[in-house]
């Protein structure tokens, strides 16, 4: 569909997802170059990766294409991964948008663990916390959904106190993040307020999970940032912690006061999933 629309082009595959002549072309080099960030990962070639790939990917079902995504550059990694003989996969998706089409390819797939926090309710409308994968895969899936207007605080919270539990418990062997910025405070088409600070300090708790669960491997794929103030302040704070030499520490959860929209959330993901992930606690 994709080559064929490249070929008729320029056109639209949706409102929002645009095609040129060259987009075929060049989403089979961003897919690509997320497979092999991902793998030179898994065999040891560096310990970590940045793939700055465009177009994005996660919102790419595995029939359709749709907002600004053309493949679904994650999910086709950990499907490499997956056949190269990597048993565990957990992707971590702080892009403001949930992921739909990543969560609906791994849903029932209990080997590839998909966690996402995003801005709530939003494009595309998916990723409530009762959307838990199904069959096999139930649980697999973990949505953080948080309301507008969360800054750093919130988002090294929800990672700190939910995705450390869950990674502990799920064991991966590396780590994937679709990794977006447009939950940057000057993001046009969004409304959180994360910050260069937040974007390392998020990058510091997956990079010492990562160090702690599976011998540091970890490859961070970009997704969506729409504001050049964002994409330069996120992209130098992830780089910054990765080309760091010593892996940082995993500091102390931070508290989350009883009211607090942390806690709020904390309380609703635990309800959703605390048969299976028992330290996964709101207090």
């Amino acid at each position: 569909m994709i080559e064929t629309a490249a070929r008729m082009a320029p056109g639209r595959l949706d409102p929002d997802t645009f095609v040129s002549s060259a987009s075929y072309a060049v989403a089979l080099l961003a897919a690509g170059s997320a497979i092999e960030a991902a793998r030179a990962v898994a065999q040891g070639r560096c310990d970590a990766a940045l793939a700055a790939v465009r177009p994005p990917g996660h919102h790419a079902e595995a029939d359709r294409a749709m907002g600004f995504c053309l493949f679904n550059n994650v999910a086709i990694a950990a499907r490499a991964l997956r056949d190269d003989g990597v048993e565990r996969v957990l992707i971590v998706d702080w892009d403001v948008h949930h992921g739909n089409g990543t969560q609906h390819l791994f849903e029932a797939d209990p080997d590839v663990l998909f966690f996402s926090t995003h801005q709530f309710p939003f494009y595309p409308g998916t990723g409530d916390f009762g959307e838990i994968g199904r069959g096999a895969g139930e649980h697999a899936t973990v949505n953080v959904p948080l309301p507008p207007g969360c800054g750093d605080r919130d988002y090294a919270g929800v990672l700190h106190r939910v995705l450390v539990p869950v990674a502990a418990a799920f064991r991966p062997e590396l780590i994937l993040v679709s990794c977006g910025f447009d939950a940057h405070r000057d993001d046009p088409l969004a409304s959180m307020q994360v910050t260069g600070a937040g974007f390392a300090e998020m990058t510091r708790i997956v990079r010492a999970l990562a160090t702690q669960l599976c011998g540091g491997r970890v490859a961070f794929l970009l997704e969506g940032g729409y504001a050049p103030t964002g994409l330069f302040e996120g992209t130098s704070a992830v780089l910054d912690v990765l080309l760091a030499d010593d892996p940082p520490p995993l500091a102390p959860a931070p508290e989350a006061p009883p009211g607090s929209t942390l806690a709020h959330v904390i309380a609703r993901v635990a309800a959703a999933h605390g048969r299976r992930f028992a330290d996964l606690r709101p207090d």
